[in-house]
């Protein structure tokens, strides 16, 4: 391999438009870590957060000042191609999928903790298999949080408020493979997208409103969308029920943090409001694989692009309505 390698990076916080293609020196693993070759980079609504370092909140953990992962991209599927030492459950040569320490996809090559990466099925695409980390992932554990499925009782009915977004159309699927009867909430030209994914209802709640359903018709709603009153959403829930919040939607200077307090708060008086805060489950990721590769669920990627239009790619998302994934291919 040659001593540099292409990648996409912003020095600074800012839109899209300012990300440059450069070559930079070839990372090499340390300890525990391999390197990729990166087939496919999957984009998330959290990587134009950190493009744009917003809200504040989030600069003295990714840098107060200008980014200290100024490559985005946190989702991967790429081949191995050389390890550090201590690695256990990898090897040069395997097909593997994971999600990044703060970023770095948009790139030739990326080093990876080897605990955060899973072996690829031959029979899952690269660019399917780099939807799966976070976006799948998060859907997974907010069904989980909900205890969607896990309650020994049917049948379960569960609502999705953002439903066609790359969270939603995972949570879709993964709750109707769970038995429960789901009502999914999206705008009207995605609501045939949301019904063939496995949506018994679905409904535009910017034009349905949903104080117009019945109180307690919910076992769980899931919100993704974010901008909803708790009180709506606590109207919703039967007895027993949780409201998962799993955006990280908020204002520019604290985010979401005014949303979870108050959600605290709101949880001691009426049904449990539990902002979700998803972490690698490299196990989970395991189980959406083999899902993908059975055809039981199927990524949504609304557009794939080359890598020499990754700040395309990036300026797309950031224009927000993204329906399902949007994949980077690799060089």
């Amino acid at each position: 391999m040659a001593d540099t390698m292409s990648a996409w990076r912003r020095e600074t916080y800012g839109p899209a438009a300012g990300t440059r293609r450069e070559q930079v020196a070839l990372p090499h693993p340390e300890r525990g870590e391999v390197l990729l070759r990166v087939h496919a980079t999957s984009l998330n609504a959290g990587d134009v957060r950190l493009l744009l370092g917003d809200p504040l909140l989030v600069r003295p953990v990714f840098g107060l000042t200008r980014p200290k992962h100024p490559v985005r991209g946190m989702e991967v599927a790429g081949t191995v191609v050389a390890v550090g030492s201590a690695v256990v459950g990898a090897e040069v040569g395997e097909r593997v999928a994971g999600e990044l320490v703060g970023g770095g996809g948009l790139a030739e090559y990326v080093r990876v903790p080897s605990s955060r990466l899973v072996p690829v099925p031959p029979g899952v695409a690269d660019t399917a298999a780099a939807t799966l980390p976070i976006a799948g992932g998060t859907a997974w554990q907010a069904l989980d949080a909900a205890k969607v499925g896990l309650r020994g009782r049917q049948p379960e009915r569960v609502l999705i408020i953002g439903a066609s977004g790359g969270v939603g159309t995972f949570a879709v699927q993964l709750a109707a493979l769970r038995g429960a009867e789901v009502w999914a909430a999206c705008g009207a030209r995605n609501a045939p997208l949301a019904r063939h994914l496995g949506a018994a209802h679905t409904l535009d709640h910017r034009e349905e409103p949903l104080d117009a359903l019945a109180a307690r018709t919910f076992d769980a709603v899931i919100d993704i969308a974010g901008g909803l009153p708790l009180t709506t959403l606590q109207r919703l829930v039967a007895s027993g029920g949780s409201v998962v919040l799993v955006t990280g939607n908020g204002g520019h200077v604290l985010g979401p943090v005014p949303r979870m307090i108050a959600a605290a708060f709101r949880s001691i008086t009426g049904p449990r409001v539990r902002p979700l805060a998803a972490t690698p489950r490299p196990e989970v990721l395991t189980k959406l694989l083999e899902l993908v590769d059975e055809g039981r669920i199927a990524p949504v990627i609304e557009k794939e692009y080359p890598f020499a239009e990754a700040p395309s790619a990036l300026a797309h998302v950031e224009a927000g309505h993204t329906v399902g994934k949007v994949v980077v291919r690799g060089t």
